[in-house]
């Protein structure tokens, strides 16, 4: 998978609104950015750390590499991306 490069355009009136909170507007995106990918990424580890101690078949060592404990899970059969979970059918009560 290659690099994500994301553009967003923010409007004059929106820059200046930003401006009265924020010093760097750009600044502030690549941090809240970096924050999200922190917060998933220890979402991510915390769930299928449990999941993997918990599934019987699973015998191999849990990867101690950011890239290689990713690289597992996202290999699985029974992994999901937050699009897939979100695309399949709710269960919904009768």
């Amino acid at each position: 998978m290659a690099d994500l490069k994301i553009t967003i355009s923010i409007n004059d009136t929106d820059q200046t609104i930003l401006k009265n909170r924020l010093a760097d507007i750009n600044n502030w995106c690549q941090n809240a950015v970096t924050g999200q990918i922190d917060f998933a990424w220890n979402l991510m580890r915390e769930e299928w750390t449990t999941k993997l101690m918990d599934d019987d078949s699973f015998t191999d060592p849990i990867p101690s590499t950011k890239n290689e404990f990713v690289t597992l899970v996202t290999s699985r059969s029974d992994y999901k991306t937050q699009a897939e979970r979100d695309a399949e059918p709710k269960n919904k009560p009768e």
